[in-house]
């Protein structure tokens, strides 16, 4: 542990390369940190598995029902692997084990915001079976994980880690040891994943690292011996930024301590094996832009070398297929991820390695679903994956309490984006992902209303004036000259008028009051470059308005003090252009600029606010990279961004948030909240979120049309256009 802590204006890159970061308190109060995910409370994930019978054409499954729920309908449960009934783990828990028949799994779970590793053991009789009404899928039988089916021992349920704040990414069983990837360690490197392969003995839970420091390895695959495990991994060159396919190699090591590493395959990702010399694995072919399944026969004899290893497509062009799964010995066919053009959905499909066909699997049970990451059982006659379970999803959370390593406050995910606390602390702020529109609730999740109905982003309250908030009217990440205003929001005693503060739309966002109230600082691109006015607070920019900040450049995301002697913002000032944000300080009067947080070369830190003493900032970075195949989850525009807290002078940085969701957004109350989730209503989650945007382009072009035709959801196509 160090002692002096590192001081003012060192970069977050340097910062960050010491494990062990000294904090102190930014006050002895208790505060809280709200911030937003896109989508991740509407994601209920549990894993669910159906029988393979390959000969017939389809259906090759016995009958559409034949689908169960393994997992018991808490939370978010995903990347599953199939554990063999021989498996010394049973030795552990053998009197706790249902009576057989039974299928067995172990998975990644994410409860109240903190993921671990957990085996299930459940009783085959006592699973669910889904069936589908009018295309609405239910539970035909009583849920596994209600409380009465684990009290007459129908599951066994064990948590298999102890540390448990960090992401976990598809995990294997290997005798007593667990192969998994975990987030906890700090990779020393700017913009670097800290997702690294470790090993823990479960009978005595010692564990290893097994992959090199400054490395980053994804998708871990142990071999049908358990002596190579398989990675995607960057090498030792970093990550450029990439959002979809990442530019991975697959490495194959020693699983008992990460030796003899050597890279097999140049540009890969999600390897599996079917022996101990045969890895499949996908990625996106660089001549026709179809995301493909391809297999690497590696040599038999001698050292392994990657110019020795014959790399071979699998499947086709003509559609998508990613994320293969195999099982032990079996050459006769792989199991997939696929979207097809005229879907929205991607589905599990069994490609049959004789005759180049694929055969269906989920589309015929649930046609309106994303089934992700598909994993095969030893004995090749069970297929599992992960999707929303139907039915009812249980309670809609709306503030769900994150795991943090520190005390003084209590960190929670909102269900929605930009919030903020009003000056008593009592309500949050917030802009709802369903419908765009400002809703104000108290933070225990009572009295819940619409205060504005329209396109809007950011929400800010003003400090003096009660039930006075600020947002910005109109589309974010947009150009200069977009129509953007600022107007105020003023409630009172029910009755709710609004106040336009500037004209013009020149892109005028962000607003912050002064803690006195009188004044707004806020960004606009007037000038032609976004930078920073600062205005009256109840007339607008017709009252006063002064330039904080000039230069070709964006300035933007300010947020004032709590004594007003600074104003925080991010800003790409020195390398305009580039998507590159830094985090500054400024007086308002114009004096002392100082940057204070920088993410490496050409990284993002973005959104700081104060904490209610002032002393210190919490903000969103890239710095720590991503922390899984962005393929191997649901869509999200920068699936990077995590919860960083640090002094204002840029010093004892730690981070706050451990997964593969985009977190952003921050804001730091002065009211500690409970740590426990705070319920929206009855309704669970819809499951209403979209696929990567990237798999819907054609990679012919945008003259051959897109993926999706279902619904009419714009995407980005390189050349330009639209879907």
């Amino acid at each position: 542990m160090i002692h002096t802590c590192v001081k003012l204006f060192v970069p977050l890159l340097i910062i960050l390369s010491i494990t062990n970061l000294c904090y102190s308190a930014s006050s002895s109060i208790k505060t809280s940190i709200v911030f937003a995910t896109l989508g991740k409370l509407s994601y209920n994930f549990d894993i669910y598995t159906l029988p393979i019978n390959p000969t017939p054409s389809p259906p090759f499954f016995a009958k559409n029902y034949d689908e169960v729920k393994i997992t018991d309908g808490t939370s978010v449960n995903f990347n599953g692997h199939f554990v063999a009934n021989s498996s010394p783990i049973f030795s552990r828990f053998n009197s706790r084990i249902p009576r057989q028949p039974s299928i067995d799994v172990v998975y990644v779970t994410d409860r109240n915001g903190t993921t671990n590793i957990n085996f299930d053991s459940v009783n085959v009789d006592s699973l669910s079976r889904t069936t589908r009404i009018d295309s609405v899928e239910v539970d035909s039988l009583s849920r596994p994980g209600s409380r009465s089916a684990l009290e007459v021992s129908t599951r066994v349920q064990v948590p298999l880690l102890k540390e448990g704040i960090s992401m976990k990414d598809r995990p294997s069983l290997v005798g007593e040891r667990l192969v998994y990837v975990s987030t906890h360690e700090n990779s020393g490197v700017p913009r670097t994943s800290w997702a690294a392969v470790y090993s823990t003995h479960l009978l005595t839970g010692s564990t290893r690292r097994l992959t090199p420091k400054g490395i980053a390895d994804f998708s871990p695959a142990v071999s049908p011996s358990g002596v190579w495990t398989a990675v995607a991994s960057y090498g030792e060159e970093g990550w450029g930024g990439e959002i979809d396919e990442l530019g991975t190699d697959i490495y194959v090591f020693k699983t008992r301590d990460g030796s003899s590493r050597v890279k097999v395959v140049e540009h890969g990702g999600w390897p599996c094996w079917v022996d101990d010399h045969t890895i499949y694995f996908h990625r996106r072919d660089p001549g026709d832009g179809w995301w493909s399944v391809y297999k690497a026969n590696l040599p038999r004899v001698g050292r392994v070398r990657s110019e020795l290893v014959k790399v071979q497509r699998v499947t086709p062009p003509g559609l998508h297929a990613f994320t293969p799964a195999a099982s032990p010995g079996n050459y006769e066919f792989i199991v997939v991820a696929t979207r097809r053009a005229g879907s929205d959905y991607r589905h599990i499909e069994l490609f049959d390695l004789v005759t180049k066909k694929f055969k269906e699997v989920t589309r015929p049970i649930t046609p309106l679903a994303h089934h992700l990451n598909p994993f095969i059982s030893a004995d090749s006659t069970r297929v599992g994956y992960h999707k929303c379970r139907g039915g009812s999803n249980g309670k809609q959370i709306l503030l769900e309490y994150v795991d943090n390593p520190k005390n003084e406050f209590s960190l929670f995910r909102v269900a929605g984006s930009f919030p903020s606390f009003s000056p008593t602390g009592d309500q949050i702020a917030y802009v709802d992902l369903d419908d765009g529109y400002i809703n104000v609730v108290n933070i225990d999740g009572s009295n819940r209303r619409t205060v504005f109905k329209g396109r809007v982003f950011t929400t800010a309250w003003n400090p003096v004036r009660k039930g006075v908030i600020y947002t910005s009217l109109g589309p974010t990440f947009a150009s200069e000259r977009t129509k953007v205003d600022i107007i105020s929001i003023t409630m009172d005693d029910n009755e709710i008028s609004y106040k336009k503060l500037t004209y013009g739309g020149e892109n005028n966002a962000f607003p912050s009051p002064s803690p006195d109230g009188k004044w707004i600082v806020f960004r606009s691109g007037r000038t032609g470059y976004k930078n920073l006015y600062i205005m009256d607070a109840e007339e607008g920019e017709t009252g006063s308005l002064e330039r904080l900040t000039e230069g070709p450049w964006d300035d933007t995301m300010a947020n004032w003090s709590p004594d007003g002697e600074w104003i925080a913002f991010a800003s790409d000032r020195e390398n305009p252009g580039s998507g590159s944000f830094e985090i500054f300080m400024i007086h308002p009067n114009g004096t002392g600029l100082r940057k204070v947080i920088q993410s490496g070369s050409g990284g993002r830190a973005n959104h700081p606010w104060f904490s209610p003493d002032g002393k210190s900032i919490v903000f969103t970075s890239d710095y720590a990279g991503v922390s899984a195949e962005p393929i191997s989850n649901p869509h999200h525009f920068q699936p990077y961004g995590e919860i960083f807290i640090a002094k204002i002078d840029g010093s004892d940085i730690q981070r706050m948030t451990y997964n593969s969701y985009e977190d952003g957004t921050p804001t730091w109350g002065p009211t500690y909240m409970s740590p426990e989730n705070v319920v929206k209503s009855a309704d669970g989650p819809r499951c209403a979120f979209e696929d990567c945007h990237w798999l819907n382009i054609n990679p012919k072009g945008p003259k051959y049309g897109c993926l999706k035709t279902e619904k009419s959801i714009p995407c980005n196509i390189s050349v330009g256009g639209k879907c």
